[in-house]
């Protein structure tokens, strides 16, 4: 069976909104946090905002036989209930999200990978579709922004792996606790 896996930027009060503030923090650590995660993934399971976003920057990258090629050549699985055109390698999963989710588990494959997607993380975490969290915590506070875990997000984790950058951003590895 397939892992659902989340990759997410945040700040120390859980803001995942534009993710710009970033760059200052981010380095070669980082980036391998980040790496592995992709590589040990063979799609990505996006929410409208966050695909349309990528499908308007990434098809300009690559070229180089990388990341970016990479990026722009494997399928992507799209959580929404107003996009009917798809472009960029892309599927549309509309109607009932969780059990389209729940079958693209039980396909052949690797890890799915969700980049952003603060509400479809939400609502998969709500059903217990989520088998990993990789966050990447910034030493940051925004104060404001939206935030990846709400009133409403409930989960029990249980840490996996941590590390430190010497930027100072938190790489921890989360996963259920089935306990």
């Amino acid at each position: 069976m397939r892992k659902i896996v989340v990759a997410m930027y945040l700040t120390l009060d859980g803001i995942m909104e534009e993710p710009a503030w970033t760059g200052p923090y981010f380095n070669d650590e980082v980036g391998e946090f980040q790496s592995e995660a992709f590589y040990a993934s063979d799609a990505l399971l996006l929410g409208r905002i966050t695909y349309e976003g990528f499908a308007a920057a990434w098809p300009k990258m690559g070229g180089d036989g990388g990341f970016g090629d990479r990026m722009n050549s494997m399928p992507k699985f799209v959580a929404s209930t107003t996009l009917r055109e798809m472009e960029w390698n892309a599927s549309l999963l509309d109607g009932d999200v969780v059990a389209a989710v729940t079958q693209l588990k039980q396909q052949p494959g690797t890890n799915l990978l969700i980049y952003g997607s603060g509400q479809l993380v939400r609502t998969l975490m709500a059903h217990h579709l989520i088998d990993e969290y990789r966050l990447m915590v910034h030493p940051l506070v925004l104060g404001s922004g939206k935030r990846l875990f709400v009133e409403e997000s409930r989960a029990k984790l249980r840490l996996v792996n941590s590390r430190t950058t010497s930027t100072g951003v938190a790489l921890l590895t989360y996963e259920p606790d089935q306990a």
